[in-house]
């Protein structure tokens, strides 16, 4: 192959793993070491951050430089590239979710801190064109960059972790897979303190650091990665177990609530609904979605939350010449049951 050609190849191979011993890279371009090292060195000069270890288990890595490569993009356009990125891995289009984790980690291993920094300061959730479907939450690409990369690369992972109920804790894992499943990012992976198979919330993972320490992948506990994820969530108990009758028919109410909630028929024109949730400000969406007449049964926070909003929405909506007395007493058109 010629120079040129041999040059992107290894280029390539730089950017698909974190670290290449000096004789397995060589190998893999037929070439010899030195003609590898003149190589590097020319990739080197262009602008490329390619960190060269010498000695036993000495080899190549590309790593963040102090300057964007030549890579035919200017500042801005990298930036929106990623952000074009942390969409799709968000969930806009699934099908293309690890093609979009894996082409951000590329990118953001070679990005200058303050354009990093740049990307960061966007976080607000992502919005569909639609304005009807929102996805899932990635406010700190370097973070979800270190654990992507991690995953590609099986490496050890440490980082601090936030629990639901607000408790933090160290945590040691093997990462295998991040996916994303109604509107967050999940990582998949086998915690090494408890000797078991776990799933973190990425957004409440803090200070990831990959330790360098390489482990062999287990296979993955379920052949559908997003099954699995699905399944660990719903044998979690929720903070909040809303019960609400809706008059229409069950079959209509299934397909507006789908896997977020249970649905159960009381005659052709009502049913019971059943939501489990952590956030109050869920179930009041999905309840106020069905567009028909419901009565909230409980649980007491809920009723009085769903209350809350009502009093809040129909104030706003009311001439501005009403009184403040009228408008405390505006009520949520549910009604609320113990």
């Amino acid at each position: 192959m010629t120079t040129s050609t041999r040059v992107l190849e290894l280029l390539g191979l730089l950017q698909n793993r974190r670290h290449w011993p000096g004789d397995e890279l060589a190998r893999r371009l037929g070439v010899s070491q030195r003609t590898l090292r003149r190589d590097v060195d020319g990739l080197q000069e262009l602008g490329y951050p390619i960190i060269t270890t010498r000695g036993t288990g000495g080899g190549y890595l590309l790593s963040a430089g102090a300057a964007l490569p030549p890579l035919v993009l200017s500042e801005d356009e990298a930036a929106a590239v990623v952000m074009g990125l942390k969409e799709i891995a968000s969930g806009a289009y699934p099908a293309f979710g690890d093609a979009a984790l894996s082409a951000m980690a590329k990118i953001v291993q070679v990005l200058p801190v303050l354009i990093r920094r740049r990307i960061d300061s966007l976080r607000a959730v992502t919005i569909s064109a639609e304005g009807t479907e929102q996805r899932a939450a990635i406010t700190d690409v370097a973070s979800l960059t270190t654990v992507a990369l991690a995953c590609r690369d099986a490496e050890t992972l440490e980082f601090t972790y936030r629990t639901r109920t607000g408790q933090v804790a160290s945590r040691t894992i093997h990462p295998h897979r991040i996916v994303s499943v109604d509107n967050r990012l999940y990582l998949i992976a086998w915690d090494l303190d408890r000797g078991d198979w776990r799933t973190f919330r990425v957004d409440r993972i803090d200070d990831p650091r990959s330790t360098g320490k390489a482990f062999a992948p287990r296979p993955l506990p379920a052949d559908d990665p997003v099954g699995y994820v699905r399944a660990q969530i719903s044998s979690m108990p929720a903070r909040y177990q809303v019960h609400a009758t809706v008059a229409a028919p069950a079959e209509h109410v299934r397909d507006e609530v789908a896997h977020y909630g249970t649905v159960e028929p009381i005659d052709d024109t009502s049913c019971q609904v059943y939501i489990a949730a952590d956030s109050l400000d869920w179930a009041t969406f999905c309840i106020g979605a069905l567009e028909a007449p419901v009565v909230v049964h409980g649980p007491p926070e809920a009723i009085e939350y769903m209350r809350s909003w009502g009093r809040r929405l129909t104030a706003g909506t009311r001439s501005r010449s009403r009184s403040v007395s009228d408008r405390r007493q505006a009520a949520w058109p549910v009604t609320g049951r113990r």
